[in-house]
Protein backbone atom coordinates (compact mmCIF):
# COMPACT_ATOMS: atom_id res chain seq x y z
CA UNK A 1 0.00 0.00 0.00
CA UNK A 2 1.36 3.36 -1.42
CA UNK A 3 1.49 5.99 1.19
CA UNK A 4 -0.26 8.24 -1.09
CA UNK A 5 -3.21 5.48 -1.52
CA UNK A 6 -5.56 6.91 1.48
CA UNK A 7 -8.87 8.08 1.70
CA UNK A 8 -8.96 10.92 3.97
CA UNK A 9 -11.61 13.05 5.88
CA UNK A 10 -11.32 16.54 7.46
CA UNK A 11 -13.89 17.83 9.94
CA UNK A 12 -13.93 21.74 10.91
CA UNK A 13 -15.54 22.26 14.45
CA UNK A 14 -16.50 25.62 14.86
CA UNK A 15 -19.68 27.43 15.74
CA UNK A 16 -18.85 30.35 13.70
CA UNK A 17 -17.26 28.69 10.72
CA UNK A 18 -20.48 26.74 10.70
CA UNK A 19 -22.41 30.27 10.80
CA UNK A 20 -20.67 31.32 7.96
CA UNK A 21 -18.68 34.04 10.32
CA UNK A 22 -15.68 32.63 9.92
CA UNK A 23 -13.69 31.27 6.86
CA UNK A 24 -11.66 28.18 7.72
CA UNK A 25 -8.64 28.40 7.66
CA UNK A 26 -7.41 25.39 9.87
CA UNK A 27 -9.24 22.70 7.36
CA UNK A 28 -7.78 24.30 4.25
CA UNK A 29 -4.31 23.67 5.73
CA UNK A 30 -4.93 20.59 6.64
CA UNK A 31 -6.12 19.46 3.27
CA UNK A 32 -2.36 21.12 2.05
CA UNK A 33 -0.27 18.82 4.37
CA UNK A 34 -2.03 15.54 3.92
CA UNK A 35 -1.91 15.60 -0.07
CA UNK A 36 1.08 13.23 -0.44
CA UNK A 37 -0.43 11.24 1.81
CA UNK A 38 -3.46 10.64 0.01
CA UNK A 39 -7.10 12.04 -1.47
CA UNK A 40 -9.59 14.01 0.84
CA UNK A 41 -12.40 12.39 0.35
CA UNK A 42 -14.74 14.34 2.32
CA UNK A 43 -14.41 17.76 4.17
CA UNK A 44 -17.00 19.36 6.12
CA UNK A 45 -17.50 22.52 8.95
CA UNK A 46 -20.10 21.59 11.55
CA UNK A 47 -21.19 23.31 14.89
CA UNK A 48 -19.22 21.88 17.75
CA UNK A 49 -22.14 19.15 19.01
CA UNK A 50 -21.78 16.14 20.62
CA UNK A 51 -24.60 14.80 18.23
CA UNK A 52 -23.70 15.96 15.17
CA UNK A 53 -20.07 15.16 15.43
CA UNK A 54 -20.70 11.81 16.02
CA UNK A 55 -23.11 11.28 13.26
CA UNK A 56 -20.70 12.31 11.08
CA UNK A 57 -17.64 9.95 12.85
CA UNK A 58 -20.00 6.86 12.27
CA UNK A 59 -20.31 7.98 9.09
CA UNK A 60 -16.93 8.68 7.76
CA UNK A 61 -15.82 5.45 9.26
CA UNK A 62 -18.99 2.69 9.39
CA UNK A 63 -19.91 4.04 5.78
CA UNK A 64 -17.23 5.25 3.94
CA UNK A 65 -14.92 3.60 5.68
CA UNK A 66 -12.18 6.34 5.73
CA UNK A 67 -8.43 5.23 6.25
CA UNK A 68 -7.89 8.80 7.88
CA UNK A 69 -10.32 11.29 9.80
CA UNK A 70 -8.44 14.95 10.96
CA UNK A 71 -10.93 16.79 13.20
CA UNK A 72 -9.76 20.49 14.25
CA UNK A 73 -11.05 22.65 17.04
CA UNK A 74 -12.98 21.64 20.24
CA UNK A 75 -10.08 20.35 21.98
CA UNK A 76 -9.90 23.18 24.84
CA UNK A 77 -11.77 23.87 27.97
CA UNK A 78 -14.35 26.05 26.68
CA UNK A 79 -17.69 24.34 27.39
CA UNK A 80 -18.46 24.52 23.80
CA UNK A 81 -15.52 22.64 23.10
CA UNK A 82 -16.87 19.09 22.77
CA UNK A 83 -14.56 16.99 20.26
CA UNK A 84 -12.93 14.91 22.85
CA UNK A 85 -16.09 13.91 24.62
CA UNK A 86 -17.82 13.35 20.90
CA UNK A 87 -15.09 11.33 19.81
CA UNK A 88 -13.97 9.41 23.21
CA UNK A 89 -17.21 6.62 23.32
CA UNK A 90 -16.64 6.18 19.32
CA UNK A 91 -13.12 4.77 19.53
CA UNK A 92 -12.17 1.17 20.03
CA UNK A 93 -9.11 2.02 21.19
CA UNK A 94 -7.03 4.64 21.42
CA UNK A 95 -3.67 5.36 20.73
CA UNK A 96 -1.72 7.83 23.15
CA UNK A 97 1.56 8.34 21.82
CA UNK A 98 0.45 10.22 19.36
CA UNK A 99 -1.54 12.71 21.26
CA UNK A 100 1.74 12.60 23.91
CA UNK A 101 3.86 13.31 21.19
CA UNK A 102 1.85 16.62 19.46
CA UNK A 103 1.47 17.79 23.84
CA UNK A 104 4.97 17.16 24.46
CA UNK A 105 5.86 19.19 21.01
CA UNK A 106 3.67 22.03 21.59
CA UNK A 107 4.92 21.92 24.81
CA UNK A 108 8.30 23.31 23.73
CA UNK A 109 6.66 26.35 22.08
CA UNK A 110 3.50 27.09 24.51
CA UNK A 111 2.19 26.01 28.23
CA UNK A 112 -1.26 26.24 27.13
CA UNK A 113 -0.23 23.05 25.25
CA UNK A 114 -0.97 20.76 28.87
CA UNK A 115 -4.53 22.14 28.28
CA UNK A 116 -5.28 20.34 25.46
CA UNK A 117 -7.54 17.21 25.30
CA UNK A 118 -6.97 15.87 21.91
CA UNK A 119 -7.36 12.03 21.81
CA UNK A 120 -5.83 9.73 18.70
CA UNK A 121 -7.79 6.44 18.26
CA UNK A 122 -8.93 3.61 15.95
CA UNK A 123 -12.40 3.30 15.01
CA UNK A 124 -12.77 0.07 13.10
CA UNK A 125 -10.12 0.47 10.74
CA UNK A 126 -9.93 4.14 10.60
CA UNK A 127 -7.40 6.56 12.39
CA UNK A 128 -8.94 9.64 13.74
CA UNK A 129 -6.87 12.34 15.22
CA UNK A 130 -8.52 15.43 17.33
CA UNK A 131 -6.57 18.86 16.17
CA UNK A 132 -6.25 21.97 17.81
CA UNK A 133 -8.59 24.91 15.94
CA UNK A 134 -5.73 27.43 15.28
CA UNK A 135 -3.75 27.06 11.71
CA UNK A 136 -0.44 27.65 13.63
CA UNK A 137 -1.38 24.79 16.28
CA UNK A 138 -3.03 22.52 13.61
CA UNK A 139 0.75 22.55 11.32
CA UNK A 140 2.61 22.84 14.71
CA UNK A 141 0.68 19.34 15.79
CA UNK A 142 0.04 17.61 12.61
CA UNK A 143 3.80 17.88 11.48
CA UNK A 144 4.54 15.89 14.70
CA UNK A 145 2.81 12.75 13.61
CA UNK A 146 2.49 13.43 10.16
CA UNK A 147 5.75 11.23 9.22
CA UNK A 148 4.13 8.29 11.16
CA UNK A 149 0.86 8.70 9.21
CA UNK A 150 1.82 6.29 6.66
CA UNK A 151 3.03 3.13 9.02
CA UNK A 152 -0.36 3.64 10.85
CA UNK A 153 -2.78 3.52 8.29
CA UNK A 154 -0.67 1.12 6.85
CA UNK A 155 -1.02 -1.68 10.14
CA UNK A 156 -4.74 -0.51 10.15
CA UNK A 157 -5.13 -1.65 6.61
CA UNK A 158 -3.80 -5.07 7.18
CA UNK A 159 0.66 -4.36 6.40
CA UNK A 160 1.56 -8.00 7.86
CA UNK A 161 5.45 -6.55 7.44
CA UNK A 162 6.97 -6.83 10.65
CA UNK A 163 7.34 -3.32 12.09
CA UNK A 164 10.83 -3.56 13.18
CA UNK A 165 14.06 -3.03 11.58
CA UNK A 166 16.84 -6.18 11.70
CA UNK A 167 20.24 -5.24 12.72
CA UNK A 168 23.21 -5.52 11.55
CA UNK A 169 26.51 -6.83 13.30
Amino acid sequence: MTANSFTIGVLTLSDKGARGEREDLSGLLLQEMVQDLGRVCEYQIIADDIAGIQQTLRTWVDDLALDLILTTGGTGLTPRDQTPQATAPLLDYQIPGMAEAMRAASLLKTPHAMVSRALVGVRKRSLIVNLPGSPKAVRENLAVILPALPHALAKLKGDPSDCAVAETA
